[in-house]
């Protein structure tokens, strides 16, 4: 084979295809969009992941199967199907348009190759490995530990070449923070590098998938909220069911694993199954996206406490948990995560019971990435401004004078 020739894409803009609805497609897409690409899904279907982002916007989905005019126009286009007769149809005609194409089933057939990525700051270093992805990813990891500053630079590429053995398998809950792919821990990327099998969440930053071993299973486990969904008994049983067959499963929670996140019940769901578990803590959204919006939960002289809620339940539903006439009596910051359906019962809520209606509110959606969001209201008039404003999930409502405390 020749020499390949290394080029940088800038796609922003641009329209990208991508040919498949899969896991595939779910490592792929991210770091599309990430490019500023317009991107277009081709698939009879979807993983949640994928329909959680067609749902938002953020990518078009064509439920159907590939036609070659899906091609037209079209800068690059994604092969993400495990059909190698489907897979040489769609090449053939991005071959037929000159248009490069990328294959996810056969490299040889394929006129561009996705290298290895990491990604530090403005820096991205991406590795062909000639043909050989262990070498790719081996290489790009002794770098990244060079600019991270790692001492453990060869431990990496060791891992990555030939991953360690795990008799009877085990289970690491890994928090990746709040949505920054930066954010997640040194730990748990070393996990990340190490797995056999990532299960990851909708909230997980989906550019930490094109980080991991080209050989790893990638299960979605999204929950869409009132979407498609994967119920909690069948992730808590993928975990056990892969880490019975001797492999290094990771569990990639957005957040926290022990912030909303269920953590606890993939513990116990683990322990009384026999699998070791490990649990990585997260940066937590409820502080970070807040922080990262210049909200402080807390400031001297304005809140010295905050509280963290769930609002996935309405304050009037039966089986909500949360004490909302106390909340309201408090000087203190709130955070309520989930609360973006049930924000005007949730705002109508502490205003009933006392809370000043001129607070400062906000809403933050998609913090601390590049399609952050905020939206600044007094608390009575918040959920009207969110809904004209059409503030998505996921997102983060933050109720206080900490709100307003670093505007001078």
């Amino acid at each position: 084979m020749t020499d390949l020739y290394p080029l940088a894409l800038r796609l922003d803009g641009r329209p990208v295809l991508v040919v498949g609805g899969g896991a595939v497609a779910s490592r792929r897409v991210p770091a599309l969009l990430s490019a500023g690409a317009a991107v277009t899904v081709v698939s009879p279907e979807l993983t949640p992941t994928l329909h959680g982002l067609a749902d938002a916007g953020r990518i078009r989905w064509e439920r159907r199967r590939f036609a070659e005019s899906d091609v037209d126009g079209t800068w690059l286009v994604q092969v993400a199907v495990d059909d190698p007769a489907a897979a040489a149809a769609v090449s053939a005609a991005a071959e037929e348009r000159r248009v490069f194409c990328v294959r996810a089933d056969d490299r040889t057939a394929a006129t561009a190759w996705t290298p290895a990525v990491t990604r530090r700051g403005p820096v991205t270093v991406a590795v062909l490995g000639g043909g050989d992805p262990r070498r790719a990813v081996a290489t790009r990891d002794a770098i990244a530990a060079f600019l991270a500053g790692w001492t453990g630079a060869a431990a990496s590429a060791t891992a990555a070449t030939a991953p360690e053995s795990h008799p009877g398998g085990r289970v690491a809950l890994v928090g990746a923070g709040p949505g920054d792919p930066e954010l997640i821990t040194v730990k748990g990327r070393r996990l990340l590098a190490e797995a056999d099998v990532v299960v990851a969440d909708r909230l997980a930053p989906g550019l930490l998938l094109d980080e991991i071993r080209p050989d790893a299973e990638v299960v979605d486990a999204a929950k869409n909220p009132y979407g498609p969904a994967r119920t909690q008994e069948e992730i808590n049983q993928i975990l056990v069911d892969r880490a019975r067959q001797g492999k290094a499963v990771v569990r990639l929670k957005g957040g926290d694993p022990f912030v909303f996140g269920r953590g606890g019940e993939e513990v116990i769901a683990c322990a009384e199954a026999g699998v070791p578990v490990t649990v990585v803590p997260g940066v937590t959204s409820a502080i970070a996206v807040p922080g990262g919006a210049s909200v402080p939960v807390t400031h001297r002289g304005v809140a010295h406490e905050f509280t963290v809620v769930s609002g996935h339940l309405a304050p009037d539903d039966p089986e909500s948990l949360v004490n909302w006439p106390a909340l309201a009596a408090t000087h203190g910051t709130l955070v309520v995560l989930m609360g973006l359906k049930n924000l005007a019962a949730i705002t109508a809520a502490l205003l009933t019971h006392g809370r000043d209606a001129g607070s400062p509110a906000a809403v933050i959606q998609e913090g601390t990435t590049a399609n952050e969001r905020v939206v600044e209201a007094p608390l009575a008039e918040l959920a009207e401004t969110v809904r004209e404003a059409g503030i998505r999930p996921p997102a983060i409502v933050v109720v206080g004078s900490v709100v307003r405390a670093l505007k001078r």
